[in-house]
């Protein structure tokens, strides 16, 4: 029994200022990595975020009438992404923003901060983009008579369509809920804990429709290749026309991107921000 008691304690779930002394060692230890080895782990978290999105989009698909249920099915589905991400390990941008409490405590540079979100940043883009490319190549956009495809176009029609403050708005407010499920993730000590912990902040920011940059790199490029390579039969079996996602361009993509990660920026940090001053504020 005695040897049983290390394993037992280290079960223990955190309380909030040690899981704000362990993200904090989470957030020091990203930046110590080599470049190469960064940038491959950004790669990774982007394709991670992008079977999500295929999760998300599999579970939309349907008539297109408004379905809370299945909203929440969606977002638990893309809760995968995040998911292996955390369990698995990975460089994730959006996570990546509460960096800023470093920068706050002057442990980390203004230059390497800004250097790091690069190379984080252009992994997950790459990351996503190849796995949307292989999504629509392997036909995964054909299922139910191409409803998937349909909910992909639809998804990307709404966010290219979105007004700039709205864009930015819905990505504070989804990144608040990402950057609380990796905080929370900090305080459970086993892999189910993880698991539980950040299911409930992704399925809501999901189901609410909330706007995520590195979910977006997958979703808007898939429509993107939809509207593109798609041939007639998908079309015809889908009940709808290219030319109704005109919207849905590179420049649309870029436009969303854009101001969806400035909003991920500023939710991400108030978050940082927050358990910096509550908990590490002074030591």
């Amino acid at each position: 029994m005695a040897e049983d008691a290390p394993a037992t304690v280290k079960a223990v779930d955190a309380a909030p200022p040690e899981a704000a002394r362990i993200a904090l060692d989470y957030l020091s230890g990203k930046v110590k990595k080599p470049s190469g080895d960064v940038l491959l782990l950004a790669v990774l978290a982007g394709a991670y975020i992008a079977f999500g999105s295929i999760a998300y989009l599999v579970v939309s698909a349907g008539d297109g009438s408004y379905s809370g249920p299945q909203h929440l099915l969606a977002g638990l589905g893309f809760s995968v992404g995040l998911a292996l991400v955390v369990v698995a390990g990975a460089e994730l941008f959006t996570g990546d923003t509460m960096l800023v409490i470093n920068r706050i405590r002057d442990t980390l540079d203004s230059g390497t901060m800004w250097r790091f979100w690069g190379l984080v940043y252009g992994g997950n883009l790459a990351g996503a983009v190849l796995v949307a490319f292989l999504f629509v190549v392997a036909g995964g956009h054909l299922p139910g008579d191409g409803a998937v495809g349909i909910a992909a176009l639809e998804a990307a029609r709404t966010k290219v369509d979105k007004g700039i403050v709205a864009l930015i708005a819905s990505g504070i407010l989804a990144n608040m809920l990402v950057c609380l499920a990796i905080w929370v993730t900090q305080a459970a000590r086993t892999v189910p804990g993880k698991l539980l912990a950040l299911a409930g902040p992704i399925a809501v920011f999901v189901a609410a429709g909330f706007e995520h940059s590195v979910a977006n790199m997958s979703i808007i490029p898939i429509a993107i290749g939809i509207k593109t390579f798609a041939a007639p039969e998908f079309w015809t079996a889908a009940g709808a026309a290219p030319e109704a996602f005109g919207s849905v361009t590179l420049f649309g993509f870029a436009y969303n991107l854009l101001f969806v990660t400035l909003g991920n920026v500023i939710g991400g940090a108030s978050i940082g921000l927050a358990y910096w001053y509550a908990y590490l504020r002074g030591r």
